[in-house]
């Protein structure tokens, strides 16, 4: 077979459309929404290339609109598991043996798939499905995963082309292994590019993998795997199942060629599946992998040098862009006494002109949240604070499920900054702010650092270079993404790789290549050119 020394086409940023009136992206999407909403469609599983329906079927319905029907998907059991990982398994042995360059050119065939042809049906698809509005879905289904193929691809040949010095006579060389064994991928609702993400990484790297999308994001998962199958990856490489979370660890965890975890969820869950992958460790060929993104309590800081303006809009976009539900968003700010009125003013004037409904009304910014559940948990917060003499209602406090999971955006003032709504997750556009004196300063960086076991994101808003850095220094083990005078979302590949520690994850860092590294194993290939004959080494000899 011919060999060559090939390079990916260097990576850029996949450009963001606008979306704009009169534009011709605006006009597509539109069309595709409308399109897609009118017809009803039945999803089965992908399992070994073969499309699988149980006849156990679950609706699928826009959270904007719960009435209406989408279509329905059919869920499996664990049999589908079984015959998941058997396919996996089977797939291996010829995935892992193709051309490192092949593998990577079906992934950034299906980047330049989404780029074109499918951009409007996968936005129009995340727009549906989780209620995203048209740039919300475009910086995430079609940039972001756009994103993530690209620069995965040309991380993959960064890694392969990273290889120990060689001594006179040596050629030591260093290979880089898939797993042994398989890669199971738990993926979330809010954001389609992660979905396409968790299996796809290890996938690119010579991994065969079985994906369970969460049951919100069944209907864009469809599409990526259509958009998959038409780049070219072989049958059997990523297998998707819609099996119930307990019903699918119970197998892939039990199975010995379990290899590695990759995991953006909740916090309980991830430590519910450590510590069943630790309780079975001696069931498995070797230590698994464990990946995993978690929650966030995310923060935001301002000092008294801040502009009130800046914080204002930094705060309004943070915490309610896609309902809260991103998570990196804002969800508690610490605010210094001098600026608050001013701040407080530029945040009151925002909300009283943004518009909430659906996104396929274009001008409306905040849309529904997720689903019935995530709106009474929601709910049960705000409801909570309105009895509490703790905490005021500054703006917002509202919400109705009559036709779609809507909750206004919602600021807190807290008097305790221990309030329950400055400690817990909420995952929901709910903004608590805590107002300090400027002296404290330093004490309120303590308090940031103390108050949530999470350590995802958060941001400093400042014009006073030593506070910044002050800042930067006592919350360095706060947020795994730091941000300076601007929001704490928004984390674009290649750019901000994203990723917490603490209780919000392992911090590997989706969007680098220390990703991709925890889904390969190396080998070190000594290889000597005149092997010694003799086992006498020269100190042996007599004086």
């Amino acid at each position: 077979m011919p060999k060559g020394n090939y390079y990916i086409p260097a990576p850029t940023n996949e450009p963001v459309l606008t979306y704009a009136p009169g534009t011709a992206e605006r006009e597509e999407l539109k069309d595709a929404v409308a399109s897609a909403r009118k017809v009803e469609i039945d999803i089965p599983m992908f399992i070994g290339g073969k499309e699988v329906k149980t006849g156990k079927t679950i609706k699928m319905s826009p959270p904007y609109d719960h009435q209406h029907s989408l279509g329905q998907f059919h869920e499996g059991d664990a049999s589908h598991v079984q015959q998941a990982i058997d396919a996996a398994m089977a797939a291996k042995q010829s995935w892992e043996d193709m051309a490192w360059e092949h593998r990577a050119s079906i992934f950034l065939k299906a980047a330049d798939l989404i780029a074109g042809p499918y951009r409007a049906k996968i936005n129009a698809a995340t727009m549906l499905s989780q209620s995203k509005n048209a740039f919300q879905a475009e910086i995430d289904a079609a940039c972001e995963f756009i994103d993530f193929l690209r620069f995965n691809a040309a991380y993959m040949q960064d890694i392969y082309m990273e290889q120990p010095e060689s001594a006179p006579g040596i050629w030591n060389r260093l290979e880089y292994r898939p797993l042994e064994g398989f890669v199971f991928a738990i993926t979330p609702f809010n954001f389609t590019a992660i979905a396409g993400n968790l299996p796809a990484a290890p996938a690119l790297m010579g991994n065969t993998v079985i994906w369970k999308p969460s049951y919100t994001q069944v209907y864009s998962a469809q599409v990526i795997m259509e958009v998959f199958k038409e780049a070219g990856l072989p049958d059997g490489v990523i297998n998707l199942i819609f099996v119930d979370g307990p019903v699918a660890g119970d197998v892939v965890f039990k199975h010995k060629d379990f290899a590695g975890l990759h995991f953006t969820g909740s916090t309980g869950v991830f430590k519910h599946l450590w510590k069943t992958i630790g309780e079975n460790i001696d069931l498995y060929r070797s230590y698994p992998r464990i990946v995993g993104e978690t929650g966030g309590k995310d923060f935001v800081v301002a000092h008294e040098s801040a502009h009130p303006q800046e914080v204002a809009t930094g705060l309004v976009r943070g915490a309610f862009e896609f309902q809260g539900q991103k998570c990196s968003a804002a969800s508690r700010a610490y605010i210094p006494s001098n600026i608050w009125s001013d701040v407080k003013d530029h945040m009151g004037a925002a909300l009283s002109e943004i518009s909430m409904g659906t996104p396929e009304d274009f001008t409306n910014f905040v849309n529904a949240v997720i689903d019935k559940k995530a709106f009474d948990k929601i709910a049960a917060y705000i409801d909570q604070a309105k009895k509490d003499s703790n905490v005021e209602v500054l703006f917002g406090g509202n919400y109705d499920d009559s036709v779609g999971y809507f909750i206004e955006p919602t600021v807190l003032l807290a008097k305790d900054p221990k309030y329950t709504t400055m400690c817990e997750e909420i995952f929901g556009p709910v903004l608590t702010i805590y107002v300090y004196e400027p002296k404290d300063f330093e004490a309120t960086l303590e308090l940031v650092d103390e108050t949530s076991p999470y350590a995802l994101t958060g941001a400093i808003f400042s014009r006073d270079r030593e506070a910044i850095e002050l800042a930067a220094r006592r919350l360095r083990n706060s947020a795994g993404n730091f941000y300076i005078n601007d929001k704490p979302t928004g984390a674009v590949v290649g750019q901000q790789p994203f990723g917490g520690a603490r209780g919000s994850g392992t911090n590997d860092k989706a969007g680098a290549s220390m990703n991709l590294l925890r889904w390969v194993s190396a080998r070190t290939i000594k290889e000597t050119f005149v092997p010694p004959k003799n086992y006498r080494y020269p100190f042996l000899d007599k004086d």
